[in-house]
């Protein structure tokens, strides 16, 4: 088994727990170990798309790391967590409620390149530490803002009144954002920017990379196909995460020669990445330059 498998991660689920769902999954359907990774954390309180890497596909569950992500998510004004989401204790209160108007006018900040500052509770690392064991200990924790890349928000006016003067105790927004934006610490900076306090009460991931809710299972489902060694048809073939990526068709000389870690030259093909194959066999992701084309990740298949 090499390829894709996405799952719509259920609400109070790690995304380990998730991954270790899809290993019992395939030794359920007699397939033994195989390597197992996924393409992009998410929080227990955090449902939707997590693309689960299987065996040569683990080899690019890196790049699903540094792929765009789309997500909704609701902000309940009034109270900021110290989690920043549903999990956390108050921190901060305030009776301040925005109209539709102050939403629609504070947006636009919060869209193109951005700095914002990641959650005290959040797994990046400070001198070796998790940042949340660190809170958790009750230790003050400063992180360092970031540059991130929110590409759209869109506000889902159908949930609300035609009365732009009219309160509101929380707000739906889509947001397409590049890798590395934490949605919690989005979240806080609007609800900031609006006078108020806020914490995300609801995150969906619906989109990771080329992956969307189209071709994810529940966990329930998966463990239906398994019992009847059923998986294949729900198997995503290991191209299906490069789909932004063109292919470079080789002869069995040149995949030979990939194989082996070396150079190929007098390649026509313009300088980028490309998906090497032989026929259809995956062989290699490759970079081309200069007509050279080499090695990125190699698969053995």
């Amino acid at each position: 088994m090499h390829g894709w498998i996405i799952l719509d991660k259920p609400l109070g689920l790690g995304s380990t727990q998730a991954v270790s769902a899809v290993k019992r999954a395939l030794r359920t359907s007699g397939y033994g170990k195989a390597k197992v990774g996924h393409g992009g954390t998410l929080d227990p309180l955090a449902t939707g798309v997590l693309p689960v890497a299987i065996g040569e596909a683990t080899k690019l569950a890196g790049r699903m790391l540094d792929s765009d992500k789309v997500y909704e998510f609701t902000i309940g004004f009034g109270a900021e967590t110290d989690t920043l989401d549903l999990e956390g204790k108050v921190v901060a209160e305030s009776d301040v409620r925005p109209t539709l108007a102050e939403i629609d006018a504070v947006l636009p900040r919060f869209t193109g390149p951005i700095q914002q500052v990641p959650p005290a509770y959040s797994a990046l690392k400070i001198d070796g530490e998790r940042a949340y064991d660190l809170a958790r200990a009750g230790e003050e924790v400063v992180l360092a803002k970031r540059a991130v890349t929110i590409h759209y928000l869109y506000l889902h006016h159908s949930e609300m009144p035609n009365d732009p003067a009219q309160t509101y105790n929380s707000i739906s927004i889509a947001a397409h954002v590049s890798k590395g934006t934490y949605i919690r610490s989005l979240a806080r900076d609007i609800a900031r920017a609006l006078g108020t306090v806020g914490h995300v009460t609801m995150l969906r991931r619906t989109k990771a990379g080329p992956f969307d809710l189209t071709s994810a299972i529940s966990l329930d489902k998966l463990g239906e196909l398994a019992k009847g060694q059923r998986l294949e048809p729900i198997l995503l073939p290991l191209r299906a995460g490069l789909d932004d990526i063109p292919a470079l068709l080789l002869d069995p000389d040149q995949a030979g020669a990939l194989r082996q870690g070396r150079v190929l030259a007098g390649i026509a093909n313009d300088d980028g990445l490309y998906f090497a194959t032989l026929g259809e066999t995956p062989v290699a992701l490759v970079e081309v330059l200069s007509g050279e084309a080499r090695v990125v990740r190699g698969f053995n298949l």
